[in-house]
């Protein structure tokens, strides 16, 4: 029997979604086309480490995992990707009402 390997066996469906709508965000990894996005070979470079984009969309996939539509800044891509992906890029603003807190 073939071992078939999950990215987790947690089901983040169960708590909130770790990203809202406009939140500024980094991509933690260089993604590739794997073929699910139109007009790029597979293997291209979709978004490069450390590209800063904005969550535009939040969806799910296998009634396990929030996928976040972001839309990145230098690229210009608009990529789905799992929260560990990503990392919140802290502005001014957030940083100012943390302090407040």
């Amino acid at each position: 029997m073939i071992n078939i390997s999950r990215d987790s066996d947690i089901v983040e469906l169960n708590d909130p979604p770790a990203f809202d709508y406009g939140a500024k965000v980094r991509a933690r990894r260089t993604i590739r086309n794997d073929g699910t996005f139109a007009g790029k070979d597979i293997g291209d470079i979709l978004v490069k480490k450390g590209e800063e984009g904005y969550v535009v969309s939040v969806g799910t996939f296998l009634q396990q995992f929030y996928i976040y539509g972001v839309e990145f800044i230098g690229s210009g891509n608009r990529v789905g990707m799992k929260r560990k992906e990503l990392e919140p890029v802290e502005t001014p603003s957030a940083a100012v009402a943390g302090a407040e807190r």
